[in-house]
């Protein structure tokens, strides 16, 4: 195996506290041919003190608050390698993430984009689970709203450029509506093994209450998708069904923050849009994370929580 570039870049706004265990991550990957950049997102916090004490050993700057899909965008531009990837300042690679991606990557011309299983881990970096990612199918993707593709993901630059960037409007779902668009280039690939971690705590984006017009994004990015020219018909004549289902998004991330009375219209509207979706189960293993999910992980934190010893076992 050859060793192209593989970039992968660290968007950092306020995870000082997260983002050295992300960095050490990475500089501890056997993969010989790595470009890093990590661009700080603006924060307010210790991140450019973290920073500072990785001076000479990759690419870093701060910039004025643009958001995570710009700053993206901007990395990936500055970006040399031929397979691009990225890792959110509080999550993790675990070792040989990289060189499993690339390894598939080189064997499977067609592929454009390598994922993998990976570990849920609560704020003090202690696993939750194992998350099993579902093989891909890009029907399933766009109908269900399944995201198969989590942390550990890498792509070809050559597909990057095709799809285009992040849209920079998104700010809860931007990852969702790129990997519909990367999707339309080439098929996706599961490396079964568990090679990264999603951290889960009060400020991550999947666990923080979502505001309205956020928690609203799942079906503009479908509708938005399927306003695009090169969706494949046998994709397109399940609109109806998948605008259904990113309502019943909507509505898991406004009963998330509380907001009831928005979560029902919008389960009523997915019901008059396509009403098989409500009977499916996986509906109200839905809906009941979005009342309980917030308190169950907190449930789960305080029982894991270190306990202050005198030294005795």
């Amino acid at each position: 195996m050859n060793a192209p570039t593989v970039s992968i870049v660290i968007p950092a706004y306020n995870h000082a506290g997260y983002l050295g265990e992300a960095i050490q991550g990475v500089l501890a990957q056997d993969y010989p041919n790595i470009e890093l950049i990590v661009l700080d997102d603006g924060s307010t916090d210790a991140t450019p003190e973290v920073l500072r004490k990785y001076s000479g050993q990759f690419y870093w700057e701060t910039q004025r608050n643009a958001g995570q899909a710009a700053t993206l965008n901007k990395a990936w531009g500055m970006a040399k390698g031929e397979f691009l990837g990225y890792l959110s300042a509080d999550d993790l690679l675990l070792p040989g993430c990289v060189s499993a991606a690339v390894e598939a990557l080189q064997a499977s011309p067609e592929i454009v984009l390598t994922y993998c299983d990976f570990e849920l881990i609560d704020p003090h970096s202690r696993v939750i689970r194992t998350v099993r990612a579902r093989e891909f199918d890009y029907r399933e993707m766009v109908v269900s709203l399944t995201c198969a593709p989590g942390p550990g993901v890498f792509f070809r630059r050559a597909a990057f450029q095709r799809a285009g960037g992040w849209d920079t409007a998104l700010r809860q779902m931007p990852d969702y509506d790129y990997w519909l668009r990367l999707g339309l280039t080439g098929a996706f690939k599961r490396i079964p093994r568990t090679l990264a971690a999603f951290r889960v705590h009060e400020g991550s984006a999947t666990f923080a209450a979502t505001p309205p017009e956020q928690a609203d994004e799942p079906v503009r990015i479908l509708r938005k998708y399927f306003g695009l020219t090169g969706v494949p018909a046998a994709i397109r004549q399940h609109e109806a069904q998948a605008i259904s289902n990113a309502l019943l998004v909507s509505a898991q991330l406004h009963l998330r923050a509380g907001r009831y009375r928005a979560a029902s219209g919008c389960v009523r509207r997915a019901a008059v849009m396509y009403p098989g979706n409500l009977l499916q189960p996986r509906v109200v293993r839905q809906l009941a994370n979005g009342l309980f999910n917030r308190l169950g992980h907190r449930l789960l934190w305080s029982l894991k929580r270190p306990r202050a010893t005198d030294g005795r076992p």
